[in-house]
Order: structure tokens, then sequence, then C-alpha cells
């Protein structure tokens, strides 16, 4: 077929030749194109979920060099900076930084494969890989290599990459299930013929059976398992060749000599005689191994869902207001700061940013947790992915993309899902050497068999690869934690740093700061004493009219409050504070000296401890406020929740003795310090540890910063960007110190439950390895136990997931996403 003249290339502009019958579908669409290479290209950003890069570029993006194509020019369309802008973070010092979804990883080998090749590249600052959720985690500099080139050494590898993104994510997660339950259909369609088949042969060399018989029900059993080592194990076999290829033998590389020994010994066998052939053996090794990995990729999808879902939270397109006040509807990922947006009633904030017209109520449910609206008024900080309920608001947009606080959640989760701790490398490298260790056994076994009985030494050196294959010593640390780490994220406490959880669980001493950790970290009017003839509420109501007048901190506390009539002339006196006529009185608010002056009054000592605010007229003092930072509502139950978990909890705080003893007082905290630089809370977390104790430090992670990196393991309570720049190892996004409390829970059944998996698998394996050697293991019976293994181990880490809450509840605080003071 060929086309017609004029018709250019939708990927590079050029015409297309008349004998070229090439398309790639967009939107819907079949779009021609005018060589390999653009197909290639193009298919590339269609299939990554990347058409709106179509969209949005400026012009075609030219041809490719070759129509053979070089493999980074697969990848070339990812270093355009319109694409780079969905997945790509701009880090402070000029690199980049980008989450990739890996085909291809089917165990801890295959991450180490990817990690050892690339680490030390130049260019290349990080690479971590996390066969668990199928991801990899890279840092690079791109003044000196670009993307492509990277994500094109790993596709020599043998891996392919694609960018994390949510539509992405899910079209191939999809295409993912999809293969799997094909090969696995296949798989036990095969395995149920084959044992059918064998069940005749079994019997007809107890009974008698004639010749032709036998042969006819072997040449049907190789038929029926012909598709099942053809098609269904083609990925194993692709895993092995990959493996040798690169001289990293992995777990696929015993499965496959496995698989294709007894397959080719079975052909073999029914064209040449001989005693047996192992046809249903081979069919359910490969079904029961296809399912174990089946369960596997639903477990690592599931510890996914986190991370993917932060990035739907986000909608699509945005109403963008033009200088004129004209509103365009254009794609969320096309804002830039500065631009304003109308968010209307029912309708998804597109990106961080602050209010510059309207009120309404916020649903940040999905965000925080919290099911109660939120009310958000003009200068109010709004964030990406919280819905609007009521009234229109126009947003100045101030972060977009990758810089908003949406996606720094994201990526932080997916950092610490990327890292390994020290046990879990240890699992991994064990794996690899049991790998060396079973081949080199498997031909001892093989070698004396042969000596003392020829006949059994093929089935049961089978048997050896088959029961000794490492899957579930792989899964069983990655597997736990990916679960593990999601929960506690599911729960408001977001795991940072790899030894994270390892440490939490063995915490005996917590030592907590005070302001901004223990109390809200702002100032609230915890007291309020009538002086005069007018009632509560009138006077609460002239203080917030008189301090909606000021910046100082102080008046923030007032801002709950319902303003009375208006204040007018208001007039601000540095350090003593604000002055102005509410319904023609002038009235004062502010240090109790400075109004008790204007009231020609003796100053009352009862005020005199600097926590009171006054508020009088020209002749009497109206009412008294106590203003004070107030402790959470959750401290006094979390603080009981630790003790009784044999924990020990103290104060470490840089306030004075007064509002600390105070505190430590109402949370039953007996050991407490005051005035507490952050050296000497250092020196306190040195006595700890030189003590023997596993310390936990709480802190703001902003003055504190020192102490977190200091203690054995921190966890921070931050907002905005300083969130980006902690040295704690977790981060209470939920801003609550009871999931601080759940969080531990979490990491000490996440330890019990990878315990619990090392010694299955590692039993299993050492068990197995001696039985099947000595011939009492068939098999058919060896590929069951394998399976059975592997499930297990994947099953037990399931458990760690069954009470996480729906979504990403609770998962950011309010904190982080009203902004607020620190301590």
């Amino acid at each position: 077929m060929q086309r017609e003249a004029g018709i250019t290339c939708f990927h590079c502009g050029e015409p297309v030749p008349s004998d070229i019958d090439l398309t790639v579908t967009v939107d819907d669409e079949p779009r021609p194109v005018c060589c390999h290479g653009c197909h290639a290209v193009a298919s590339t950003i269609v299939g990554a979920g990347l058409d709106a890069f179509y969209q949005f570029r400026p012009e075609p993006n030219g041809r490719p060099e070759d129509a053979g194509i070089a493999e980074p020019t697969l990848y070339a369309s990812f270093d355009e900076p319109r694409v780079q802008k969905e997945f790509v973070y701009s880090t402070p010092d000029g690199h980049c930084e980008a989450s990739l979804l890996v085909d291809g990883l089917y165990c801890a080998a295959c991450g180490w494969l990817i990690e050892r090749s690339l680490t030390g590249a130049d260019g290349v600052d990080e690479i971590r890989v996390n066969p668990a959720t199928g991801r990899a985690l890279l840092r690079w500099n791109p003044d000196t290599v670009s993307l492509s080139r990277v994500m094109a050494h790993m596709g020599r590898l043998g891996y392919r990459p694609h960018p994390v993104l949510a539509d992405a994510t899910d079209s191939q997660a999809n295409r993912e299930r999809r293969g799997a339950m094909r090969r696995l259909i296949v798989a036990g369609l095969g395995m149920m013929q084959a044992m059918m088949f064998a069940v005749g042969l079994y019997f007809g060399q107890y009974y008698g059976m004639e010749a032709s018989h036998e042969q006819f029900l072997r040449l049907v059993s190789m038929l029926v398992a012909t598709p099942v080592v053809l098609y269904a194990a083609l990925p194993i076999f692709l895993g092995a060749f990959r493996d040798l290829r690169n001289l990293r033998p992995g777990m696929d590389v015993p499965v496959s000599l496995a698989i294709g020994a007894g397959y080719s010994a079975s052909v073999w066998i029914t064209f040449f005689g001989g005693p047996e052939v192992y046809f249903d053996s081979i069919a359910m090794f490969t079904f029961f191994l296809l399912i174990a990995r089946y369960v596997e990729m639903a477990a690592r999808h599931r510890a996914n869902a986190t991370t993917d879902a932060l990035a739907r939270l986000v909608p699509t397109t945005a109403l963008r207001l033009a200088a004129n006040g004209t509103e365009e509807e254009v794609p969320s990922g096309d804002l830039q700061p500065g631009d304003r947006v109308r968010i209307r009633p029912g309708a998804t904030i597109p990106a961080d940013g602050v209010i510059v017209r309207g009120d309404s109520s916020v649903d940040e449910s999905m965000l925080t947790g919290e099911s109660d609206p939120q009310r958000r008024n003009t200068g109010d900080r709004v964030v990406g992915g919280s819905v609007n309920l009521e009234d229109s608001l126009d947003v100045r947009i101030e972060q977009t993309g990758q810089d908003t606080m949406v996606s720094h959640i994201g990526r932080l989760l997916r950092r610490a899902q990327s890292q390994r701790p020290a046990f879990a490398r240890l699992a991994d490298q064990v794996a690899r050497y049991f790998v060396t260790v079973v081949l080199l056994a498997a031909a001892v076994v093989f070698a004396v068999w042969w000596q003392l009985d020829p006949a059994l030494a093929f089935p049961i050196t089978l048997a050896m690869l088959v029961a000794t294959c490492p899957c579930a010593l792989s899964l069983a640390t990655p597997t736990a934690l990916a679960v593990g780490t999601n929960r506690m994220a599911g729960d408001g406490l977001l795991i940072t740093r790899a030894d994270a959880v390892e440490t939490l669980a063995r915490v005996n001493h917590v030592v907590l700061d005070k302001t901004g950790t223990l109390t809200e970290g702002r100032l609230s009017v915890v007291e309020t004493r009538v002086l005069g003839e007018l009632s509560e509420q009138q006077v609460t109501g002239i203080a917030a009219a008189l301090e909606q007048h000021s910046e100082h901190p102080i008046a923030r506390a007032f801002k709950a409050a319902s303003a009375a009539t208006p204040a007018e002339q208001p007039q601000s006196t540095r350090g003593a504070g604000i002055e102005g006529e509410v319904d023609g009185r002038r009235l004062r608010i502010g240090r109790p000296d400075w109004v008790l002056e204007h009231a020609g009054l003796p100053v009352d000592a009862r005020f005199g401890d600097g926590a009171w605010i006054l508020l009088g007229d020209s002749q009497s003092a109206l009412a008294a406020f106590r203003v004070a930072d107030r402790l959470r509502p959750e401290a006094a139950e979390s603080i009981a929740q630790l003790q009784s978990r044999s924990i020990t909890v103290e104060i470490a705080s840089g306030d004075a003795p007064e509002p600390v003893a105070d505190a430590a007082r109402r949370l039953g905290i007996a050991r407490w310090t005051a005035r507490m630089t952050p050296e000497h809370k250092l020196e306190r977390l040195r006595e700890l540890q030189a003590s023997g104790a596993t310390v936990l430090m709480v802190g703001d992670g902003i003055n504190d910063a020192p102490v977190l990196a200091g203690a054995n393991v921190s966890a921070a309570l931050n907002e905005g960007t300083a969130l980006a720049q902690t040295s704690a190892a977790m981060i209470l996004l939920a801003g609550r110190l009871d999931r601080l409390v759940s969080g531990l829970d979490s990491a000490r059944r996440t330890m019990r439950v990878i315990r619990q998996n090392l010694a299955l698998s590692a039993t299993y394996n050492a068990s197995m390895l001696p039985l099947a050697a000595m011939g009492f293991v068939p098999p058919w019976l060896a590929a069951i136990g394998m399976t059975l293994s592997s499930l297990v181990v994947v099953l037990n880490a399931r458990r760690l997931a069954r009470r996480q809450r729906r979504g990403i509840t609770r998962s950011m605080a309010p904190e982080l996403l009203q902004g607020g003071s620190s301590a």
C-alpha cells in the first residue's frame, strides 16, 4: 500500500515517503510517521502516557538520525524540558532527580545489577532500585550526562525504564497484569493437560501399556508442554540470558536451567527412548512459579499505590485568568509561578499558591485525613489536591509541577522505598551467593549420582534446582519493607531513610522538644478575664477588631474570634500594642503597663508575668487575655502510650523553666531540662547513647537539625520548604504525636515479619537442599515447595497492611498546608 503525496510525519514534520505505511495512535487517531525511527520515538512517548507532549511542543521534533536506531534515540524525547517537567525534579544544586518504573525486575539480583552498572558512572550521582516496587530512584548531573543515555544503558541491560506518572503507571501495571495473566492461563491449561496424560503414563508403567500408546501419550504431553516452556516461561529464559550476559547469576539462572534441561531431556526421551519424561513436572513448576510471581507483582502494585495516588490528586486542567480577567482552560502542567487561577466551588486546586480573592472552606481530607473543612481567607496558603467547597477563589500560583507539596511528599516516599537497609542488602548478597552454591552443588550431585545410578542422576538434579530456587529469600525483606513503610506513610509517618524502620523498632528512650513539638507552635488565648461591664463575647470581639490591624505574632491568637465593629484610625506602638476607635470609643490592647497608663491606673501585679494582654479605654481596664502556646490535644495520650511500652520520655527545651515545668507536669514526664541550646541537647543525646539507650529525638526540624542528625533515629514536625532540608529520618506529616506511637508499633511489626520471612525462607532452602540431593524430593513436589515458600513470604508481609487506612489519608499535616511558626 502506498501513501498519497503531501503527507507529513506527525513526529518530525518531514514528508512521508509514498512507500512507507507506518502509523502511531495518538488521541485515538492513527498518525502517519515517515520512518521506523520516528515510529519508535513516538511509540515510546505515547506508551509512557506523555501524549500531551505533542499538544504543547513548539515545533516538530526533528528526525532521528538512524532508522535502525541507536538506543539513546529511543529515549531522546525524555530529554525535552516539557516532558521532563512532568516527572523530573531539579534540586537546588542544579542536579536532577527522577523516579523510573523499570520493566523486568524479578529479584534483588536485578536491582543489584542496575545499581552496580550505573554507580560511579559519569554524571550519575545516585541510583537506587527496589525490586519490591519495581522502581528506581535516579539522581544525575544533566551537564555531564543526559537522561536518555542513562535510560538507554538500563535498556541495554535488559530492563526498560519508564517515567513514573499516574496514567503511565496505571497503563504499565495493566499491561503487566494482562501479560502475566495470559502466561499464567497458558501454563495452567498446559499443566492440567500434562498431568492428565502423566497419570496414564504412571498407571501404564504398573499395569502394562502398549509401546504405541505410551509413545502417543508422550507426544501429546510434549505438545501441551511446549507452549508452557516457549511462551509462558519465556520471561524466565530472557532473565537468565540477561544475567549470564552480564556475568551476574540471579535466581532466573537455576530456574531456567531446570525448565530447559527437563524439557530438553523429555523431548530426547520421547523421540529416542528412555525411562521417564518430565513434561508434567516442568509444566507444574512453571505454573507454580508464575503464580508466585503474580502474587509478588500484585504486592508490588499495591506498594506503589500511595505514591501513585498522590499524583492523581492534582486535576489535569485549570482555569487560568488572563490580564483582562477572562478565563482560559489550560493543562495544569502548563501553569507557571505567578499565574492566577480561578477555583470554582467543587473544583480541585491544581497547584500550591496563595488566595488573592475570596473566602471559602477547603476540603483537605485527602491530604490531612481531617474530615472537617478548613476555612481559608485571602492571604492564606492552599495546596494542590485540596477541594474548594463553597465560594469561588482566585489563587496566585507559587509552586508547580515537581516543586509542589504533593510532589515533594511523593519524592520523600519514593526515596524511602528505593533504599534498602543493611540487613536487606545482606539478604540480597546471601541470595546471590546461594545461587552460585546451588549451581555448583547441582553439578556435584549430578556427578555423584551418575556414578551411583545414572537413571536417577537427572531427576534428582532437576528436583534440586527446582526446590532450592531462592525466590523467597530475595522477597523476604523488600516485600515486608515496602508494605510496612506504606502502612506508616498512611498513618502520617513518612520514612525518609533506609535504616529508620530497623532503628525505630529498637527505640527505648524518646527526647522531645517542647515548642512546636509538644505544643502547637502558635499562640492561643487560653484564658479570658472580664474586668469591666462588657461581656466576654463583647471584649473578645473588640480585641479581634483591633488585632486585625497588627502583624505581631500575638495578634494571630485572636484570628479565630469574630470581630465586632471594624476598628477605625488604628495606630500601632512598637513593643507595646495597638489602639483604635471602636463604636466611637478609643481603646488600647497590648502590654498591661501601656494599657493601664492610658487609663491613668497603677500597674497591676496580677498581670506582670508577661503572659497577659490587657484591653482598656481611657478610664478603665476592660479585660485581660492570657496568651500561651497550647499543648497539642493528643500529646498527653501519646506520652502515656509511649511510657506504657517501656519507653522513657523526657523533654529537652530551649524555653524558660516555668513553661517547660508546667508542660512536663501536665504530661506526666518526670525528667525535663530548660534553657538548652542545640549543643546542650546534643550532649544529652551522647550521654544517653553512651549508657546504651537507643534514642529517638523529636523536634521541629529547623533549629534542632544537629540534634536530629545526632540521634539514633529522629522525627521532625516540619512545614514548607524546610521539610526538604530536614536532617530527620522520619517526618510526622500528620502533625500529630499519636502517629509516632502507631509508627513505632508498625516498625516493630515490620521487623518481626522480616525476621519471620528470613527464618522461613532460610529454613526452607537449607532443608530442601540436602533432601533433594539425597533423592527424597521428586521434581513435582519440589515445584510445589518452591512456590509455597514464596507465597508464604509475600502473604506474611501483606499482614502488615491489614488495618491500613484507605487512600493516603492522614499523610500530610495541616502545618504543612498552612505554614506556621517554629521555635
